[in-house]
């Protein structure tokens, strides 16, 4: 028997159901005919007039096939030995079911799988169709002919396809054959630096593939797309080939097709994402922790591990992959491979989770695949030619298009910029950012959030980083989409990209200093959504990693909306980083005295936090000890529980957490003694506390922990 794995691709598409892999049982024989005529007349009327766009010949063979087996079973149940076939018939007959299911699976991939995929798989597709000739011959020279009551005229019949399979060989169509060598040719030509003729392309797809508009088009590099996600090592073409097809693909959407496309598709998407975003809120359910990605902080879909054993969710962390990273996002480990494996388990206890409080749940097809994934980071020179081609079309647009034109070319530019740091470089240098960033101040939503989407996939790249806060009125703009953007995700992407602009330390000056931004990222840390908050923390402490920002972030209200988020577990950890390194300026120390619930929310942090979380908990409230004087370290040595916590932290707490802890703990025991001795806290602070201006600020970072888990996100 051919093995199943032929049908693994469409079964990443849409899995086929159970009776394709099980014989029926415990049926009389008039049932067993009946359900294998019900099974072949489906087959037959399902592909009987349908119009295949390659292995035509095979088809029809095939459905030929099953409409003579179908006259045998029909011939049999009208015989009087339907109800007294021998034990070999009936072997056979389930045989039979077993081969009739398999038809209907093979001949269904071949009706509705992508044109350009079967085009490319077009040998491989053409064997299984011989392997199922060759599985039939097989049942048919076994299969009792002479003893269960055919009349003449089947009998005929099914001799006739017995002699016909035995002489079948393997059938490839030129014409099919001619069409994926063309294909191969123009991946070749782009690989050259030479760019096809447009009449070859559109005689190619427009009249040979019968690809006639923008949406046919873009279905096709989906399904392209998908086959490079889902694809198996050891499977042709290899990744380097399918991203050049990708790339070809999508170059001649835009030349042959043009821009005025409707987004009534791509609004829809966003609204069903909003939806379910909407319906989990208004449970007030908090989603179980384990159950989020730790990159998203969404819900995870497709769970997966990686090398480390950390689980993320897939298409996180294979953005993650492909932006060039070689470590474990939340440990900071170097990865052994880049195999992610499916965790089944976790993904199982989250579907069981989401049916029993009604929160929607759409795991992603196919994610019942048994194959692992593999990353390729490797364009091919294919594909960054034909990009580079499209590129140059999606900025004319971007320049001289019409508003819907422009949308789309804004969105298509987010897509490439999201796929390796060649096609952001390539992007920004072709005069992108000037477009993307008039773009930020239109009036359609979409747009809007496409383009500041796109500057953020941009600024990943660290040379366009540069390029971005030079084109004058980009960053002020960015700012203004933060604060008044259409939507919720553009607002949050704006946020992502003055993250991304401050991780060079020249730029987060300027930043801070942009009228509103500060007080943007405040707000949305108290108000936003998780992954707002997240991509507002992060850029807050950033930001606070430069001396000169710290009166600005006090008076924008950043320390308030950062004593907020300790109680947050999903953003307390960069905010007890941001607050560490604010408190070591005096000014800094006092605003966050004044917070009642900043001691007590640090405390609690020691108490419940995160490893990392609690490192920058603890260092917090050392240099609130030594930069806010003695009334700071009163509140902070006061603190209920806090003893127990010193204690615990120096026997598991990681090693900057110890010291820091062991630091803490010399300032307690010296306030005591100094207070027993003295009769008072404020004479013995002196012993405790570093003088501020002695201490040296050339070392402010180096002594805060560092967030690993935070990524740029690539949307």
């Amino acid at each position: 028997m051919a093995s199943a794995a032929i049908f693994s691709s469409l079964r990443r598409r849409r899995s086929p159901s159970l009776e394709a892999f099980l014989v029926p049982v415990d049926l009389s024989d008039v049932a067993l005919l009946e359900t294998l005529i019900s099974v072949a007349s489906d087959v037959a009327s399902c592909f009987s007039g349908h119009r295949f766009p390659f292995q035509r010949r095979n088809s029809r063979a095939l459905i030929g096939k099953v409409e003579i087996f179908r006259s045998m079973l029909e011939c049999l149940r009208d015989s009087a030995a339907a109800g007294a076939l021998t034990p070999t018939a009936v072997l056979c007959l389930k045989e039979f079911y077993l081969l009739l299911y398999r038809s209907k699976i093979l001949l269904d991939y071949c009706a509705q799988s992508s044109k350009l995929w079967l085009l490319l798989q077009n040998h491989c597709v053409s064997g299984h169709f011989h392997d199922l000739s060759q599985e039939f011959s097989t049942l048919l020279d076994v299969f009792p002919v002479g003893e269960v009551g055919l009349s003449d005229d089947v009998r005929e019949q099914i001799e006739l396809l017995q002699r016909q399979s035995k002489r079948a060989k393997l059938f490839i169509d030129k014409k099919d054959d001619v069409l994926r060598t063309r294909f191969f040719w123009f991946l070749e030509e782009f690989e050259s630096g030479r760019v096809p003729d447009s009449k070859d392309l559109r005689c190619f797809f427009v009249d040979k593939l019968r690809i006639l508009d923008a949406k046919s088009c873009r279905v096709e590099i989906e399904a392209l797309e998908e086959q490079i996600v889902n694809h198996e090592g050891d499977v042709e073409p290899t990744v380097p080939v399918l991203n050049g097809m990708v790339a070809i693909t999508r170059y001649c959407r835009f030349l042959l097709f043009g821009f005025e496309e409707e987004l009534e598709i791509e609004i829809q998407k966003k609204g069903r994402k909003r939806l379910i975003a909407q319906e989990i809120a208004e449970t007030f359910l908090t989603v179980p922790k384990d159950f989020c990605c730790p990159i998203s902080l969404d819900l995870m879909c497709d769970p997966v591990i990686i090398s480390t054993g950390q689980t993320y969710d897939r298409r996180s962390i294979w953005r993650w992959m492909e932006e060039g990273h070689c470590t474990c996002p939340k440990t900071g480990q170097l990865l052994s491979h880049n195999r992610l494996v499916p965790n089944r388990a976790l993904r199982n206890m989250i579907m069981q989770w989401c049916s029993a409080h009604g929160v929607p749940y759409d795991p992603p097809e196919g994610v019942d695949a048994s194959v692992e994934m593999f990353v390729s980071a490797c364009p091919s020179k294919a594909s960054l030619e034909a990009n580079r081609g499209a590129t140059t079309l999606l900025i004319q647009q971007l320049a001289d298009g019409s508003q819907a034109a422009q949308t789309v070319a804004a969105r298509e530019i987010r897509l490439l910029a999201k796929t390796g740091k060649e096609n952001r470089a390539f992007i920004a240098q072709a005069g992108a950012i000037p477009h993307l960033r008039n773009l930020l101040s239109s009036p359609n939503a979409v747009a809007q959030e496409n383009s500041v989407t796109a500057l953020l996939n941009l600024s990943i790249f660290e040379r366009n980083k540069s390029m971005i806060m030079e084109e004058e009125g980009c960053l002020g703009s960015i700012v203004e989409v933060l604060r008044f953007g259409h939507t919720t995700e553009a607002r949050e992407n704006a946020a992502a990209t003055l993250f991304s602009l401050s991780a060079v330390h020249d730029y987060k000056k300027r930043i801070a200093d942009n009228v509103g931004a500060v007080e943007a990222l405040a707000w949305l840390l108290q108000e936003g959504t998780q992954r707002g908050k997240k991509d507002a923390v992060t850029a807050l402490f950033n930001l606070s990693t430069h001396t000169e920002n710290c009166l600005r972030m006090i008076e924008a209200g950043a320390v308030k909306a950062m004593v907020v988020a300790l109680g947050n577990e999903g953003v307390a950890e960069e905010a007890a980083g941001a607050l560490a390194l604010i408190v070591r300026q005096p000014v800094g120390a006092m605003a966050v005295v004044r917070e009642e619930a900043a001691v007590a929310g640090l405390i609690g942090m020691m108490r419940c936090g995160t490893p990392r979380g609690k490192e920058n908990a603890v260092a917090a409230l050392l240099e609130l000890c030594r930069s806010g004087g003695a009334a700071a370290t009163e509140r902070v040595v006061r603190a209920p529980a806090l003893v127990g916590l010193l204690q615990t932290l120096l026997f598991t707490g990681t090693k900057r957490a110890r010291r820091k802890a062991a630091s803490l703990a010399r300032v307690f025991q010296r306030c005591e003694n100094a207070s027993l001795h003295y009769g008072g806290l404020g004479v013995g602070y002196s012993f405790a506390s570093d003088s501020a201006s002695t201490r040296n600020t050339t070392t402010f970072v180096s002594d805060v922990s560092l967030p690993m888990s935070i990524s740029v996100p690539v949307l």
